[in-house]
């Protein structure tokens, strides 16, 4: 956390903190920093009386009182000593987020595998089931960053939507999304598309279409918009057309949205590479 530059500033970084979160408390503040807790940029622990000096930076260990336990495992399917390829399960978070900081899966790895450089290179929403990629080393994590940067990579999805709008077997959608309302909604604009997805249907049943999503960008909530925008919203959205933001988890009724496969060429072996997720969806 950045500690800016203010008219009035407080005595101590305790006194930012407490009045910066004022859900959380001064004294469990007070406890966290008793606990080593909260670091400051030059590493050094900050106590109850360092001082507050702004244009600083301080690091803190995020707690949360309780979390739900995510009833589904998470599967290792590629490991060595540059990446390792994790097959997610729907409902776990990839990075610490909202109320969950054990409970994801970059927490798990790293209990499970030892080691605390392990990064995520990409993400998926926690909603999504399916293949992420993890950098091990620190020497080498530009080089996949990279892939992702250079559209080196080639994404494939699964995805279940329900609708009845009468729709080509292939084709591709391009437009423009930008975000939307809520702040953590997109929504499509006019203007130069900036997101494109070639889409095929794999099967059908009844009013609903199972589809392969080969993603060519990749904005926020993009499949999930895209399959709205042909009249197939994702079965079991949250987000997608209507909002239910603060809706309990319904283990049973995941989202219809799994990232199946992805290739690439390895950035420090060469070789070429696909794997694919032992998960699966039906309609």
């Amino acid at each position: 956390m950045y500690l800016p530059s203010l008219e009035f500033p407080p005595a101590t970084v305790l006194e930012y903190l407490a009045g910066r979160f004022p859900h959380v408390g001064i004294e469990i503040w007070r406890a966290r920093m008793n606990e080593g807790k909260v670091i400051g940029g030059d590493d050094v622990a900050v106590t109850p009386e360092t001082p507050y000096r702004p244009e600083s930076t301080v690091r803190y260990f995020r707690e949360v009182e309780h979390e739900e336990k995510i009833p589904f495992e998470e599967e290792i399917i590629f490991q060595n000593e540059d990446m390792l390829i994790a097959d997610k399960p729907h409902f776990l978070p990839v990075v610490p987020t909202g109320p969950y900081v054990n409970e994801c899966l970059l927490a798990r790895l790293r209990r499970r595998t030892g080691i605390d450089e392990l990064t995520p290179v990409h993400r998926l929403d926690r909603e999504t089931a399916g293949l992420v990629l993890f950098s091990v080393r620190r020497e080498t994590r530009p080089l996949y960053h990279r892939l992702f940067a250079d559209r080196a990579i080639t994404k494939e999805y699964l995805a279940v939507g329900a609708g009845d709008a009468d729709i080509a077997d292939e084709f591709t959608i391009a437009n423009r999304l930008v975000p939307g309302e809520p702040w953590f909604r997109m929504r499509i604009d006019g203007g130069e598309a900036n997101a494109f997805t070639h889409v095929e249907v794999i099967g059908r049943d009844g009013g609903r279409g199972l589809f392969r999503l080969r993603p060519k960008t990749g904005r926020k909530h993009q499949l999930r918009i895209h399959l709205l925008s042909i009249g197939y919203p994702i079965v079991n959205d949250q987000l997608y057309p209507d909002v239910h933001p603060h809706a309990p988890y319904d283990f049973p009724s995941p989202l219809g949205l799994l990232a199946k496969r992805i290739s690439f060429i390895d950035p420090v072996s060469g070789e070429d590479l696909l794997f694919e997720s032992g998960r699966v969806l039906s309609i």
